[in-house]
């Protein structure tokens, strides 16, 4: 019986997540010609191929099989290692967290870390990015996630990526031409609200607010129910939406800052080791 070895089977799902041998090889310390070498390793191992190479990194069949079946032994590996080879950590962490990417990213991440780390008790709350960090900064939090404008020149958060906003609508909406656009909105205070009315002013385009929610599933369902057109970080959009960074008529809007914001000093062992699992599925997204 063949033994698959988890580090080929690492940078084969790495290549996956960031889109290249090149940025997959940065991000697991190893040259582009070390990458390729193992990708031919875990092929010969298979008999199979795993990209059709004359259509740039498109998997083949065998290749997608692969990947869903890679990510799982991985994960358990994960667990694994994490359950017995570091010290046991209990405590509790107070967690807060974008309403947007509650779902699109909280449930796998905190899945994977309460496995590995049973004895933690989280504290979860979300919502939007202003008053998780106004919480925060009141001691109601031991570590927050949270979006801000990406070109502040001094940043409240660390460790932060880019996401790209993306104009969000269902596939039945059809836009009237000069009637307002009709928009879905998280409350005032909300990045989003604030980057969509900003851009809309200055590209003079007139619009109305059709429907505000602090709800996660009140803006989704609403955007699927063909109200109007909203903008969320491009990772979070759900599955059934169209979503573009580019719409006519309405302007692009950028990127936006996605990290975390925390005292260093003041975290437990428990609030460390989850941070490295939040760093670690924000660099995957």
């Amino acid at each position: 019986m063949k033994n698959l070895p988890t580090d080929l089977l690492r940078t084969f799902v790495t290549i996956n997540q960031l889109g290249g041998f090149t940025p997959a090889g940065e991000r697991l310390g190893r040259s582009q010609p070390a990458v390729s070498l193992q990708v031919k390793r875990l092929e010969e191992l298979l008999g199979i191929q795993l990209f059709h190479r004359s259509s740039g990194l498109q998997l083949t069949e065998e290749g997608q099989l692969l990947l869903s079946y890679a990510q799982k032994m991985l994960d358990l590996n994960d667990t694994v290692v994490s359950r017995l080879g570091t010290p046991r950590v209990t405590g509790s962490v107070r967690l807060g967290i974008p309403n947007d990417f509650e779902v699109s990213f909280l449930a796998t991440t905190l899945g994977r870390f309460s496995q590995a780390y049973p004895n933690v008790t989280l504290d979860v709350s979300s919502d939007i990015s202003s008053t998780l960090l106004q919480d925060y900064h009141k001691g109601q939090y031991d570590l927050v996630m949270a979006i801000e404008e990406s070109n502040l020149l001094q940043p409240r958060l660390v460790d932060y990526i880019l996401e790209p906003l993306v104009w969000v609508r269902s596939n039945t909406l059809t836009l009237d031409p000069g009637e307002p656009l009709p928009l879905i909105l998280y409350p005032k205070g909300c990045l989003y609200r604030k980057s969509i009315l900003d851009a809309l002013t200055k590209a003079n385009l007139p619009w109305r607010i059709v429907y505000s929610s602090a709800s996660l599933l009140g803006i989704q369902s609403a955007i699927k129910a063909g109200l109007g057109i909203s903008v969320l970080a491009k990772s979070t959009v759900p599955e059934g939406l169209l979503a573009s960074v580019t719409y006519e008529p309405c302007p692009t809007l950028g990127s936006v800052s996605v990290g975390f914001c925390y005292n260093n000093n003041d975290l437990s062992s428990a609030a460390r080791m989850l941070l490295d699992y939040l760093k670690s599925g924000l660099n995957t997204l």
